[in-house]
């Protein structure tokens, strides 16, 4: 078993080991159910990533998939919810744990965009790998699907990856509407990017259950917000709901996750919104 797939194989033991891998319970407040359906949506969207095969996501319209050393990726057509959507991998080969311990901040340089704020080095090289090409194809899309809209999704390094490629997207696209889903998301840049990612793809158009304490701050980097935040841990004996989401304020929220000890990547890293991540290979049909 390759060392990558066996680490997120503990993962899920862990949790199916664990019924209350659980943070404690802040201020809960809740959200709705339509929205926590969404984010119950683009998880697995995020997990279809990941699949070896995957020719119809959730049952949609597969347009094209991208399998790069560096960069593994879909875009997918869902013409019910009238939507393009682009799926970004994580974390599942050596050279992806390369991609992520190239933490080096360079300016963010990519089609459609060209910034002087920072941006991991890492992620952004993964992501200029099918830059091109998924800005060529979300364009030819729309341009064939007039009023539908776009949303860019991705788990752990994936959901990074996402972020690079939504910013990049709504920069060259500007007047197509753009959403953000990410599960798991590292600190991708820092303060001026975040903010730029906020101002440019709107703070109510982003949704990001992240993992605060990668990559540190100290190092320059800083979250973008908007983090949902799902309070207590779910396991598979334990899915949970909308009332156990807080959605929170800006891109570092300290009575969100950081308020509590971050254990890094754990076991609850390969579940999220009752979905095991990597393991569902349902997604796909």
């Amino acid at each position: 078993m390759h060392p990558c797939t066996f680490s997120l194989f503990l993962g899920v033991l862990g949790i199916l080991l664990s019924p209350t891998y659980a943070s404690p319970v802040r201020s809960p407040r809740g959200i709705s159910s339509s929205l926590y359906d969404d984010l119950v949506l683009y998880t697995k969207y995020s997990s279809a990533a990941y699949q070896i095969f995957c020719p119809r996501p959730l049952g949609n319209t597969l347009v094209e998939s991208f399998s790069l050393p560096n960069a593994h990726a879909f875009i997918a057509r869902d013409d019910s919810r009238r939507e393009i959507v682009v799926s970004f991998r994580g974390s599942l080969s050596i050279v992806d744990a390369l991609t992520d311990i190239n933490v080096f901040l360079v300016p963010f340089v990519s089609p459609g965009i060209a910034k002087p704020f920072k941006v991991h080095a890492g992620f952004l090289l993964a992501y200029n790998a099918v830059a091109k090409s998924v800005l060529g194809t979300v364009s030819s899309q729309l341009a064939m699907f007039p009023g539908y809209a776009v949303v860019v999704t991705g788990h752990s390094l994936g959901g990074s990856i996402a972020a690079l490629a939504a910013t990049a997207l709504k920069t060259a696209l500007p007047d197509a509407p753009l959403r953000l889903f990410t599960f798991g998301q590292p600190r991708t840049g820092d303060a001026n990017f975040a903010a730029f990612v906020e101002d440019t793809i709107g703070a109510d158009n982003i949704f990001r259950d992240g993992v605060p304490s990668i990559i540190a701050r100290l190092l320059g980097y800083e979250h973008h917000g908007t983090q949902y935040w799902q309070f207590v841990d779910p396991t598979p004996f334990n899915t949970l709901g909308p009332t156990t989401v807080k959605k929170c304020v800006g891109g570092e929220d300290p009575t969100c996750s950081d308020s509590i000890l971050s254990t890094g990547i754990n076991p609850a890293h390969v579940f999220y919104f009752g979905q095991v991540m990597v393991l569902n290979p349902l997604v796909c049909v």
